[in-house]
């Protein structure tokens, strides 16, 4: 469980974050890709800021990551002269990939194709 601290900087470097891909991301991995920030999670000393990027228009998806890696110390400072007036000590950032709509678009398109199947089972009438 997360605290309220853990939270709200959470909220804060998922914001600036963002911010900074918009304006970088296109020099770090092309203008073609689209990297959003889709959570941020805080370790409870708030020394490292887990960020979950979901990643778009790529058929390999941790190209991006693996370039944002590479940039990772930029990218701190970026952040850092971003957040610096409202953290004590600014956390190291991890980056994970966050395949959760993914996920759900394949769901969909399998239960999309079990309906026209019909392997879902028939709906019952009301009558």
């Amino acid at each position: 469980m997360e605290t309220i601290k853990q939270q709200q900087t959470g909220e804060l470097v998922k914001r600036n974050f963002s911010q900074i891909l918009q304006q970088e991301g296109s020099y770090i991995y092309g203008s073609t890709i689209l990297v959003t920030v889709t959570q941020v999670k805080m370790t409870p000393d708030l020394g490292l800021a887990k960020i979950y990027l979901s990643i778009f228009n790529t058929e390999h998806k941790q190209e991006p990551l693996l370039l944002l890696e590479e940039e990772k110390i930029r990218l701190r400072q970026a952040l850092g002269s971003r957040i610096k007036k409202w953290v004590r000590r600014i956390p190291e950032i991890d980056f994970y990939l966050d395949d959760t709509l993914d996920e759900m678009y394949r769901l969909s398109e399998l239960f999309h194709k079990m309906e026209e199947d019909n392997q879902m089972g028939k709906p019952e009438e009301e009558g």
